[in-house]
This record gives structure tokens, sequence and C-alpha cells, in this order.
């Protein structure tokens, strides 16, 4: 029997909620249905996590981590705020098409039966992404190209449009890319 290094099992069991996550009819996961995925015991599952909520957490954390990391690298490596701005909103898409199950849980999906604090630290997620996108509009307005006046409104209407893209990838049980076509549509936006 392979013995597995600390951290390993829990990393194990997140990655095989996320997988869980992907199928397309999103049918509730239970503790039970990821223990007999892993092929361990629910005891086992919660030896690492106090909860299916924790677990959860245990996404939001990658989510979170991972999304606003690299929206550090593309405003440290992009001078034009509109450039940031269109940057940040295709990494979004591009999040998403690489992670669907990821995506259920940023759009709420796989967490309506959990903790309703799940649900509002995603909320909060979403907040921040679209002040992200606020401080790179505020660079285009100090550039000249961009009005204040137009810096909430953008912001809001391209949050809203990748929020749509991700729902729509959701619903159509990920066959719908985000990205696709997704280039000329933001620069529309931030036009």
């Amino acid at each position: 029997m392979a013995t597995t290094k600390p951290g390993e099992r829990k990393l194990q069991i997140l990655q095989t909620l996320a997988l869980m996550l992907e199928q397309p009819k999103g049918e509730k996961i239970t503790t039970a249905a990821l223990a007999a995925r892993i092929d361990v015991s629910e005891a086992a599952l919660y030896r690492h996590f106090a909860s299916k909520a924790q677990m959860f957490e245990g996404l939001i954390d990658f989510i979170e981590s991972t999304v606003f990391g690299l929206i550090n690298q593309i405003t440290e490596q992009q001078d034009n705020g509109l450039d940031q701005a269109h940057a940040i909103g295709a990494m979004l898409l591009n999040f998403a098409e690489r992670n669907p199950g990821m995506t259920r849980v940023i759009l709420g999906d796989a967490l309506v039966n959990e903790d309703d604090r799940l649900q509002a630290r995603m909320n909060q997620f979403i907040d921040r992404v679209e002040l992200a996108i606020k401080q790179a509009l505020r660079m285009a307005v100090t550039q000249q190209q961009a009005t204040e006046a137009e810096v909430a409104m953008r912001a809001n209407l391209l949050t809203s449009f990748v929020l749509g893209r991700w729902q729509r990838f959701a619903k159509t049980g990920f066959r719908q890319k985000p990205s696709e076509g997704a280039q000329e549509q933001i620069a529309l936006i931030l036009r």
C-alpha cells in the first residue's frame, strides 16, 4: 500500500472534488460519493477537512489566489490601462474554460446547498474582480484613453459580460466556450 506525503491526500481530495464539479449534469456532490471516487472512507475525508464547506473553501482559495495572481501579473506587464482591462477580461474567460468545475463554484451553482458564507465569499470575489477592472480603467483615464464617467460603467459592463459568458458555459454543459469570439466583444466594450 502506497503511503501519501502530508498534504498530498488533501490535494487529491480537492482535485477530485473539482473533477466531479465538471460533470455537466451538476448533481449534488456528497461526501460519500467523493470518498468513493477517491477510494477512501468518509472518515478519511474528515481527517483532512472538518466539513464539506471547508473543502469548498479550499477550492475558493485556489480560485482567488490564481485569478488575483494573474491579475497582478497583467498589471505588472501592461502599462496601458485599456490593455490591462482587456487582458483581465480575456484571462477570466480562459480561466473558466480551463477550470469548468471552478466555474460552477464561482457562479454559485455548486454552492446551492452549502453554507451561505461560501456564496458570500464568491460574491466578494466578483466585486474584487470588478474593482481590479476599475483600477485598470482609472489608469486609462490618466492616459486620456477613457473618461472618469465611463470607469464604473465599463467595469460593470465587462464584469457582467464575463459573468454571462461563464453562465452560458456552465448551462451548456461546458460546450459553449467562454473565449469564443470574446476578444472582439471585449474590445467593443472598452472602445
